[in-house]
């Protein structure tokens, strides 16, 4: 059968699945073995197992359960609302005072758990409220927050990243690298935005903050446990002390001594840490190992090739390339999440964005970017859901406080495409390339 035919097919099979509420992982599995059994010739078993065990075995893969637990650590233990208390009185000066901490915060936290979704719900659970009753403007609060907790994504130690140097057998230390700047940049971003939005609209803050004297050296104090957990995950990796998956090790140890000396967790808080890791990363890990089977099954029918061949065939440059791949990532993330998006176009798109000769390290944090817009873009932002399932807010109503970030991040990806050093530069240092 002609490639082209197959494609449809298998698309509109897989999006069938996706639709009936089938999980992302057996929706793949079942695509798949569709694959084999109506268009070659060649049996599914052995070749499942094969790709079972190729994308399982990964040793890089380790790392995704030890970060995913340390970050539910931190979640549930007193750090936290230290993180928070700490950037309070900082930040008070700086025009639009402490939405700002929504950002500064999100970006810590981002960096020592690795997780969008537990970066919005914890850096929430206490902004939220708290900014609220201080009298700031509920919309610029959501907004921010929801902006600012992709950073969870972008910031290293980021699960995504993670997951696409597995599935493209990239360095996840380079990956980890490449994501500093493009992470700092967006930060400034965000607080530009609220700098220029506090100017503009100077009656919806309080009007002043109350500032106490010796009030920066207790917030320093705060802050220090978690900025000194930040520096023994991210350090033992930049400084060669440790690979990703033992310093995931060390993080978790780390997060554990630190919940011991601050109190919090509890003995069934660490229990529902152990059970939330053990969820998350068996979803992760079913959705990796199906998309490992499916894109197997695709090599077999011909499709990437095809596509190859086909987009090839318009002798698109890399940036009309780029822009063309924005708008179906966009779209694809209105219906997927972050991780599947990842898993299933890499086998496809990557053949695509070799050969126009992009940088594959680039390419993981411009993707990453792409699906940041996703987390706030409905019906699937899944961090649309954490802040609804914080605020009561309506879905709608959260997605537009967030527009300006989501164009924000837009901005963002301009950038990295006007000048590909942001996520280059630090990779080719530490590596001497």
């Amino acid at each position: 059968m002609d490639p082209t035919v197959a494609a449809i097919i298998l698309v509109a099979g897989l999006l069938l699945l996706l639709a009936s509420g089938l999980w992302v992982g057996f929706a793949l599995l079942a695509t798949g073995v569709g694959a084999f059994v109506l268009f070659t010739d060649a049996a599914a078993g052995p070749l499942m197992a094969t790709a079972f065990w190729g994308a399982g075995s990964a040793w890089e893969l380790a790392a995704l359960p030890l970060f995913i637990l340390m970050g539910e650590i931190l979640y549930r233990t007193r750090l936290a609302s230290e993180l928070f208390e700490g950037l309070a009185p900082l930040l008070g000066w700086l025009p639009g005072r402490l939405l700002h901490a929504n950002v500064v915060g999100c970006g810590i936290f981002a960096a020592s758990s690795g997780s969008s979704a537990a970066t919005a719900a914890t850096i929430g659970r206490m902004s939220v409220p708290e900014l609220s009753r201080r009298g700031y403007d509920r919309r610029m609060i959501i907004g921010s927050l929801a902006g600012s907790g992709t950073l969870g994504l972008l910031l290293p130690p980021s699960i995504i990243l993670i997951v696409y140097g597995v599935a493209t057998e990239q360095s996840i230390a380079r990956l980890f690298l490449a994501g500093i700047l493009p992470g700092i940049l967006l930060m400034a971003l965000f607080s530009a935005y609220v700098v220029v939005w506090a100017r503009a609209n100077p009656g919806r803050m309080p009007d002043r903050e109350e500032t106490v004297d010796g009030q920066a050296g207790k917030a320093i104090g705060r802050l220090l446990p978690i900025l000194l957990l930040i520096a023994g995950v991210i350090g033992s990796i930049y400084l060669g002390l440790a690979s990703p998956t033992d310093a995931a090790a060390i993080g978790v140890a780390l997060a554990l001594l630190l919940a011991r000396f601050y109190g919090g967790l509890s003995r069934a808080a660490f229990l529902d840490s152990l059970r939330s890791a053990v969820r998350t990363s068996s979803m992760i890990g079913l959705i990796l190992v199906a998309a490992a089977f499916m894109t197997t099954a695709m090599a077999y029918t011909g499709l990437p090739a095809s596509l190859a061949r086909w987009i090839g065939g318009f002798g698109l440059a890399p940036v009309a390339l780029i822009a063309i791949l924005t708008v179906f990532f966009v779209v694809a993330g209105l219906f997927l999440d972050g991780i599947s998006i990842v898993v299933l176009t890499a086998s496809i798109i990557l053949p695509l964005v070799q050969a126009a000769g992009i940088d594959l390290i680039w390419f993981g944090i411009y993707i990453v970017l792409v699906v940041e817009m996703s987390q706030i873009t409905p019906p699937v932002g899944f961090n649309l859901f954490v802040i609804q399932g914080l605020t009561g807010d309506s879905l709608i109503a959260i997605a537009q406080a967030a527009l300006p970030f989501f164009l924000l991040i837009g901005v963002e990806i301009a950038a990295l495409v006007l000048f590909p050093g942001l996520a280059t530069f630090l990779p080719r240092v530490a590596t001497g390339a």
